[in-house]
């Protein structure tokens, strides 16, 4: 985790110290990006329908795709202080763990606009987990969400970021 600077305040709250929406209506718009990742660990049996798309309610990750690019384009609506943002663009993509029984789904999302698309991307990804997780309850209720953590952004005026530490 990067460390805040002394320069770094918490922008959504005002000099009163209210709760606030950032103004930036006077930011350019430019091409913004984010990926955020999130982890489904469960059990071998649940594991194998959703790498064979063979549960009762049909392929897990399909959905989970759909809920994912659902939930970005929602995010505004979510999150209090979040902005709407023009998105043009989310992939998700889903890799399969056999020896940990895991499902990590990764949301790319980009966007033309005047602030950054983080929130879309770790909205994505998680409700991508969620469903997961609804789709295999049944069979496994005791499976983990784990590890929703934004991979990278790019675009506006505070650059790149890069949790591996690439800049």
């Amino acid at each position: 985790m990067s460390e805040p600077t002394e320069g770094d305040c918490l922008t959504h709250l005002d000099e009163h110290g209210r709760a606030r929406m950032v103004r930036v209506a006077d930011k350019p718009e430019t091409h913004r990006g984010a990926i955020a990742r999130a982890r489904v660990r469960m059990g071998a049996v649940a594991w194998r329908q959703v790498r064979d798309a063979s549960g009762h309610k049909g392929d897990a990750l399909q959905v989970a795709r759909i809920a994912g690019i659902q939930a970005s384009k929602q995010t505004a609506s979510l999150i209090p202080l979040c902005h709407p943002v023009r998105v043009v663009s989310v992939e998700i993509d889903a890799s399969l763990d056999e020896t940990n029984c895991s499902v990590t789904l990764e949301a790319r999302v980009e966007a033309v606009d005047r602030t950054g698309v983080e929130m879309e991307a770790m909205t994505a990804a998680a409700v991508g987990a969620l469903t997961v997780y609804d789709m295999i309850k049944s069979i496994d209720r005791g499976a983990v969400i784990e590890q929703v953590v934004l991979v990278a952004k790019w675009g506006g005026k505070s650059g790149r970021y890069d949790l591996n530490g690439e800049r």
